[in-house]
C-alpha cells in the first residue's frame, strides 16, 4: 500500500507552498505535473488489480453459494426418496460450503470495500491533475511577469533620471551654440555679398554718368 501512501501525501500537498520553495517556479509547476500524472498511472495499475481480485472472490463466494444451493437440492431430493442416510451427507457437503460460502463473502466485501477506496484515490488525483494543469499556464505566466517587473525595476533602479536630465541640457545648449554660429556665419555671408552689389551697382551708375556726359558734350559740341 505504500503507492497509496504517496498518493494521499500529494493530494495533501499544497502547490502553492512548493512554487514559493521552488528556485524555478516554471519547472516546479511542470515537475508537479509529471509527478501527479506518475501517481494517477500507477495508482489506475493498483485499482485495476483491485478489481481483477474483486472480480475472483466474487466468483468464488458466487460458486461456493451455487454449490451450497446444489447440496441443499439434492438433500431435499433424498429426503423425497426416503432415504435420510443420503440426506445427511448431502447436508454436511451444505455445511461445508455454507461455510465456504461465508469466508468468499467475508472476503470478497472486503476486498470490495478496498477497490471502492482506491477508486475514490483515483478520481481525487484526477481532480487534482486536471485542476493543476488548468492552473499551470496562468502560474508559469504570473511567473514570467513577476521575473519581467523585477528586471524593469533593476534597470530602472540603477538608472539616475537627474543625471540624463543633467546631460540632455548640456545637449541643448551645445546645439544652440551651433545654431548661433550657424546664424552668424550666415549673417557675415550676406553683409559681403551685400557690399559687393553695392560696389558693382556705384561702378555701373559711374559708368552711365559718363556716358550721359559724352552724349550731352557732343550734342553740345563740346
Amino acid at each position: 500500500m505504500g503507492i497509496f501512501h504517496r498518493l494521499s501525501d500529494l493530494l495533501k500537498s499544497n502547490v502553492n507552498d512548493l512554487i514559493d520553495k521552488a528556485e524555478d517556479p516554471e519547472k516546479m509547476v511542470k515537475q508537479i505535473i509529471v509527478d501527479m500524472q506518475k501517481e494517477l498511472n500507477n495508482s489506475t495499475q493498483a485499482l485495476g488489480k483491485a478489481v481483477a481480485s474483486e472480480r475472483t472472490a466474487k466468483k468464488q463466494y458466487d460458486q461456493a453459494a451455487a454449490k451450497s444451493a446444489d447440496w441443499e437440492a439434492k438433500a431435499k431430493a433424498a429426503l423425497s426418496a426416503g432415504d435420510e442416510e443420503l440426506a445427511k451427507k448431502a447436508l454436511a457437503n451444505k455445511v461445508k460450503a455454507d461455510k465456504d460460502t461465508a469466508q468468499y463473502k467475508e472476503m470478497y466485501e472486503t476486498i470490495s470495500q478496498q477497490t471502492e477506496s482506491i477508486r475514490t484515490q483515483v478520481e481525487v488525483l484526477k481532480s487534482k491533475l486536471e485542476e493543476a494543469k488548468s492552473r499551470q499556464a496562468m502560474l508559469i505566466a504570473r511567473s514570467q511577469m513577476a521575473d519581467t517587473q523585477k528586471s524593469l525595476a533593476q534597470s530602472t533602479g540603477g538608472f539616475d533620471a537627474s543625471s540624463a536630465s543633467a546631460k540632455f541640457d548640456r545637449m541643448e545648449e551645445k546645439v544652440i551654440q551651433k545654431e548661433a554660429q550657424a546664424q552668424a556665419f550666415a549673417d557675415i555671408a550676406a553683409d559681403e555679398g551685400s557690399s559687393d552689389a553695392e560696389a558693382f551697382e556705384k561702378l555701373e551708375n559711374a559708368s552711365k554718368v559718363d556716358s550721359e556726359l559724352e552724349r550731352l558734350k557732343a550734342e553740345m559740341g563740346l
